[in-house]
């Protein structure tokens, strides 16, 4: 007994429990916006499912406090094989298509289903760092190689989710983290303005060639006209942007949404997921968004903090790497909705609904809870 309350007590001190404080709060808040996205179907699975995950989640982030991820990451090969093999998975009979995309595992036996791509983020990203951290401290970031097989490896990455999923939106989240991270580590900005540079021919090539689907192309060209098909591809943006802004200042107030509760089937696409933050602006308005924003803005701040006071560039590097995903997430998700970039799939960290997404925000802030609590002291640091 005394064993188990001193490993508590042990692991309770190891953890960052301001950062607790702050995702417990965005997640009891979640929750809400999923009780009430979802209460129109009468079915409450979505927030079991969002509450289960978040207790799992929460023995995940005080687990991750205690590991040693720098230690951890010496398995590297392993992590590599793990985050191949599992989205290999998705080739195999459990693979399942929703939404276009096969990229979800599920079988009967499961409880929900799970996407790897999401928990395929906490081991790329600690390996990512690891392999940046390298280059950093044995090139300083100078030569063709300290750009090339960081890029590579996330490269690697983005092709094989899209190839086996068709998820590009889930892909593409891999290559803003390798950015974040390259420019963390000092990489020199004209490589990043090469990068661009050939993306951009690259992507003006394929639009000249007619190589780029025709559901991307016109998911751009909504966004450049929004009276561009207002009743097929650019639905679910409009009926979005209608929701945001009927709710005024304090919104029409919970379970009251107009488009929120409604059950007619041209109302407010995905609101549970893609469009919460439209469920939000309807239902609470524009407090309810600006806190959604600085709950959002707190976290990122925490992780960019701690990659400041981290022990080593590696474990810098991990923060930056979370810290730059959950920008990235919360600017595409947001900007949806407000009708300035493309619908590509990606949730808002710690509100849309989505068991494996929040187990792995969970486990990720973990990690970062652990370099909080073994940072340097004070007077050793720069």
């Amino acid at each position: 007994m005394n064993s188990l309350s001193d490993t508590i007590k042990y692991v309770w001190r190891k953890a960052d429990l301001v950062l607790l404080g702050i995702i417990g709060v965005t997640t009891l808040y979640g929750l809400v916006l999923v009780a009430t996205a979802t209460n129109y179907t009468g079915e409450h699975r979505d927030v079991i499912v969002q509450a289960a995950a978040a207790g799992l989640g929460l023995v995940a982030y005080f687990f991750f406090s205690v590991v040693d991820v720098e230690h951890f990451s010496e398995k590297w090969k392993w992590f590599f094989l793990f985050n191949v093999g599992f989205i290999l998975l998705l080739l195999t009979p459990l693979g399942i298509e929703k939404y276009g995309n096969r990229s979800w595992l599920y079988a009967s036996w499961m409880p929900t289903s799970i996407q790897p791509a999401e928990i395929v983020k906490l081991t790329y990203t600690v390996l990512l760092a690891k392999q940046v951290a390298w280059f950093q401290e044995n090139r300083k970031m100078r030569g063709l190689d300290s750009l090339f097989w960081p890029a590579a490896h996330a490269g690697f990455m983005f092709v094989l989710i899209v190839v086996v999923s068709s998820d590009a939106g889930s892909a593409l989240v891999y290559l803003v983290i390798y950015a974040g991270m390259a420019f963390a580590a000092g990489l020199r900005w004209y490589w990043f303005a090469a990068g661009f540079g050939t993306a951009g021919v690259g992507i003006t090539a394929l639009v000249v060639l007619d190589k780029v689907p025709s559901h991307m192309m016109e998911r751009f060209k909504v966004l450049l006209d929004h009276s561009y098909d207002p009743k097929g591809v650019g639905w679910q943006q409009t009926q979005g942007l209608m929701a945001l802004g009927s709710g005024g200042v304090f919104g029409q107030g919970l379970f009251n949404g107009v488009q929120t509760q409604s059950t007619n089937p041209s109302s407010l696409p995905e609101r549970q997921t893609d469009f919460i933050f439209c469920v939000a602006g309807e239902e609470l308005g524009l407090v309810g968004c600006v806190a959604i924003i600085i709950l959002e803005a707190l976290i990122i701040y925490r992780c960019f903090r701690t990659a400041r006071m981290a022990r080593s560039p590696m474990e810098s590097l991990v923060c930056v790497g979370f810290a730059t995903m959950l920008m990235f997430q919360t600017i595409e998700n947001i900007g949806m909705c407000l009708f300035v970039m493309p619908v590509i799939g990606l949730t808002l960290p710690f509100f849309s609904s989505g068991g494996s997404s929040v187990l792995t925000l969970y486990a990720a802030m973990g990690i970062v809870s652990g370099i909080r609590k073994r940072m340097l002291p004070e007077w050793l640091r720069n």
